[in-house]
């Protein structure tokens, strides 16, 4: 009989915790946490947050006993990818909030508290931190600036392993640009299994449903500067009311379609301008690789929609064949990482 591999895996965000029981990479059981959003810092939310998820994991564990717990990985510091035990080095950066507060922080913390009630180990797995880069892909053009390697990396790590697995080539092989489009934006070249560049969501690239994405840099230092703003302004206006809720007053693209649909030729215009963006930032990611992409991969909440897949389809699929893995797929990825260590397929890395 095959041994049973029973993974936890919990994602926490800013006002919800997904957790998922996995049979190997097969779910079981999936559960959605709703938390009050914490009037200070994420850190103050922890222990209430930690009572509902073991709480809920109870009513739906079914008598099961993981043998490992997966949380997801925040803003540590930079890793190259793949699985790593939870440790207290680990536990100390995230509490830090070492490059940034981010709800993901407390994924790692999350699990090795769950993993102690049960003597298995805990893990993380490509976490956001992750920083497969280029040395050329770090340069910004000031010294004082550099790029980081902020990404969705975990979807973009899951669905090309997944692409290379339909092509049949050797993941350590093969080269795609990943389109991550969701409330943020991430576009790169996955290249040997290794993000070797790609834009920071919070800063730069197309603009998404509510964020800037880049901009044009003289007029915003003129903005900066004007006095209508300080700092922490600054930072809501470019990532939280930009993008389609700037110009169109909501980032939902539901209801942006429907308007679409019913004659609004500004918001059809909007959402063709951010898919433009897209496709630019697909070009500019092709040709960092070198070599033609074995594909194009659109992946995350707005691969879902056909207007949004067509229109920047219809502007790169000349560069290489398109593939569209919509929706998230980072709970199965935490699974699929931990169980490539439960089956000795890869060893965990040490933080």
């Amino acid at each position: 009989m095959a041994q049973e591999y029973i993974i936890l895996a919990i994602n926490p965000g800013s006002t919800s915790t997904k957790i998922a029981l996995f049979d190997g990479t097969e779910p079981f059981a999936t559960a959605s946490i709703d938390h009050t959003p914490p009037d200070g810092g994420i850190w103050d939310e922890f222990e209430s947050r930690l009572a509902q998820i073991r709480a809920k994991f109870e009513e739906i564990r079914e008598n099961r006993v993981p043998n490992a717990v997966v949380g997801r990985g925040g803003l540590l510091k930079p890793l190259k990818g793949g699985t790593y035990t939870v440790d207290e080095n680990m536990i100390t950066d995230a509490r830090a909030n070492l490059q940034g507060e981010h709800a993901a922080n407390l994924g790692c913390a999350f699990a090795q508290s769950i993993a102690a009630d049960f003597g298995v180990p805990a893990f993380t797995v490509d976490p956001i931190c992750t920083d497969e880069f280029e040395p050329v892909a770090r340069y910004s053009g000031l010294p004082q600036i550099e790029r980081r390697a902020l990404a969705h990396t975990l979807n973009m790590h899951a669905v090309a392993r997944k692409a290379a697995n339909a092509l049949g080539i050797p993941y350590g092989e093969s080269a795609f640009v990943v389109a991550h489009l969701g409330g943020g934006i991430s576009i790169g070249p996955v290249v040997g299994g290794r993000i070797i560049d790609v834009n920071d969501a919070s800063s730069n690239g197309p603009f998404s449903p509510d964020r800037t994405g880049t901009l044009p840099l003289q007029p915003f230092i003129k903005l900066c500067f004007s006095g209508e703003y300080d700092a922490a302004s600054m930072k809501k206006l470019v990532m939280g009311k930009g993008g389609l809720i700037a110009y169109l007053g909501t980032n939902n693209l539901i209801e942006i379609e429907e308007r679409i649909a019913n004659g609004d030729t500004k918001a059809k215009e909007v959402v063709e301008a951010m898919c433009y963006q897209i496709a630019k930032e697909i070009g500019n990611m092709a040709a960092a690789i070198g070599r033609k992409p074995d594909g194009i991969i659109m992946t995350g909440g707005l691969s879902k929609s056909d207007m949004v897949y067509n229109l920047v389809k219809d502007r790169v699929e000349w560069i290489a064949p398109m593939h569209n893995y919509a929706g998230e797929h980072e709970m199965l990825a935490l699974a699929e990482g931990t169980l490539r260590v439960l089956t000795n397929e890869e060893t965990a890395k040490q933080y």
